[in-house]
């Protein structure tokens, strides 16, 4: 898919000279700093995503930002309390990027007759018609080649959360009263969106607002439509809201299916920024929205936890925000995204003999610094060195983390063979939170049992893993590490583990432990 966002310009003679320099004179007055976040495909056909981060400049003159359906009532009663909260926050960024010369154009569909008599409104229908390819419809729907089948949440129902849903009526007559229109706005809820921007030579387009899987997607002046008709479109992610009804599939909380939207939108449409851009604040989100962010780093080749670790994101988006970073399908020991592991409340590794690159270590070194809590299987003993090998030139390794993040000792493994039993480390640790509604008994190590004693003594043992013949070995523990964090530890993580229920309660029991004292 092309992404236009980051075309490149090649201008074609003196007029295309001329241009070239007009926009660098543009971008030289004081543009707009921006961080798209873009997803792309770790390979052909994967069915994963690399989530990455991608700074840009765009000129305040070249760049408008639509305001989609931010209506002052809804029929469904939640969804207007969260355009009552959203509204406010809404405004704040509209101040900050009219004042930087963005132009604003609101679009409160079917609300035209409130607005009829303002030059916002008649500003709107006085731009001259523009001839286009592909007609400007009152609605684009599902574009099968490029979104696939279905959407990824069901709002069949009208997506209404009320309980019980209510019925569709036209609820509103305005936008958000929260919302001020300016002189110099524009008021349209038609094609006039895209003629206003071709009349002002604008090319950049900054979407937000309401709903996400609805008009946000489908209205004239918003995402596909722009897109098709070549304009750069960004999604301002932090300022939307969909119409979703957690009854229905996939069964989820309705402000991850509001995420499960806009990580479809990254996929199939255009990069998704922040109203921190714009603001210097950290991202809006609602109040219902407690949820604590854990970031899954995954490369390793032995294990597929690329897999698992992205089957088991469904077990903790239910009460987690999760990104998830892959090693890059050339060289594992580049990871791609990385940056995001800056706002994680929780890093969830799984890294095998990776050396990385100085910075992305960096990011990993003051991640832990911090104190922040880690859960670390399988591999996460030997993440980041190679054996018996210094890193390659420009690359970095931690060949003491086993030792200073978890609290191991990890020097080999025990051959493939018999499943590990799998017992409580002691009576006392069969209360223990991680282990509760864990049946353990249940539990068996289907890869081989790694060797990993003497623990340290800032570990507390929590299960003991034991094969014919040999000692028993723990295989989860809690370390209390020098910089005041606690990590999780298990040499668990096979593939044949994450098929266990049992093991995958104890991952999620880890983190929903780690993550109890954090402030929301």
């Amino acid at each position: 898919m092309k992404n236009h966002l980051f075309r490149s310009f090649q201008p074609a003679g003196l007029p295309g000279l001329i241009l070239l320099l007009i926009s660098s004179a543009l971008m030289a007055e004081d543009p707009l700093h921006l961080t798209a976040r873009v997803r792309t495909e770790t390979a052909p056909e994967s069915g994963m995503w690399h989530s990455t981060f991608r700074p840009f400049d765009w000129a305040p003159r070249e760049t408008c930002i639509v305001v989609c359906d931010m209506w002052d009532n809804h029929w469904c009663q939640p969804s207007a309390a969260r355009v009552a909260e959203l509204a406010p926050e809404m405004n704040k960024v509209l101040i900050t990027a009219r004042n930087r010369g963005v132009f604003i154009i609101h679009c409160p569909s079917d609300t035209m007759d409130f607005y009829r008599d303002t030059p916002q409104r008649k500003l709107a229908q006085a731009a001259p018609v523009v001839s286009t390819e592909r007609p400007l419809e009152r609605w684009i729907r599902l574009l099968p080649e490029r979104e696939g089948d279905s959407l990824p949440i069901d709002d069949s129902d009208g997506g209404c959360d009320c309980d019980p849903p209510v019925k569709n009526y036209r609820a509103w007559s305005r936008q958000h009263p929260a919302i001020e229109i300016h002189d110099d706005d524009a008021i349209t809820d038609n094609a006039e969106a895209f003629y206003l921007m071709k009349q002002r030579g604008i090319r950049n387009v900054i979407v937000m607002g309401v709903h996400t899987n609805m008009c946000v997607l489908g209205r004239p002046f918003s995402i596909r439509q722009m897109v098709l008709q070549g304009q750069n479109v960004v999604l301002m992610r932090d300022m939307t809201d969909s119409m979703y009804n957690p009854a229905k599939a996939p069964f989820v909380s309705h402000v991850w299916g509001n995420d499960l939207i806009v990580r479809h939108i990254e996929q199939a449409w255009c990069p998704t920024i922040l109203s921190t851009d714009f603001t210097g604040k950290p991202a809006f989100r609602f109040s219902e929205d407690k949820r604590k962010h854990v970031v899954i780093v995954t490369s390793e080749p032995e294990y597929q936890t690329e897999r698992s670790l992205t089957d088991f994101d469904q077990d903790l988006r239910r009460d987690f925000r999760v990104s998830i970073v892959y090693g890059d399908s050339q060289d594992g020991s580049l990871l791609p995204g990385l940056e995001v592991l800056k706002s994680a409340d929780l890093l969830l590794l799984s890294t095998r003999r990776r050396t990385l690159k100085p910075e992305q270590l960096t990011i990993v070194k003051e991640f832990i610094a911090s104190g922040k809590p880690v859960v670390g299987i399988r591999t996460a003993s030997h993440p980041f060195h190679l054996r018996n090998q210094n890193a390659p030139e420009g690359r970095a390794d931690w060949s003491d983390f086993d030792a200073e993040v978890n609290g191991g000792h990890y020097t080999n493994h025990h051959g493939a063979g018999p499943q590990t039993i799998i017992s409580v480390a002691s009576d006392q640790m069969a209360h223990h939170p991680i282990l509760v509604g864990v049946d353990v008994l249940a539990l068996k190590g289907v890869g081989s049992l790694y060797q990993v004693s003497p623990l340290a003594n800032s570990t507390q043992p929590l299960l003991i893993g034991q094969i014919p013949g040999k000692s028993p070995e723990p295989v989860a523990w809690l370390n209390q590490r020098r910089d005041g964090g606690t990590t999780f530890y298990t040499s668990l993580g096979h593939t044949g583990d994450f098929e266990q229920p049992a093991f995958r309660q104890v991952l999620l029991n880890a983190c929903r432990f780690l993550t109890r004292d954090l402030a929301p």
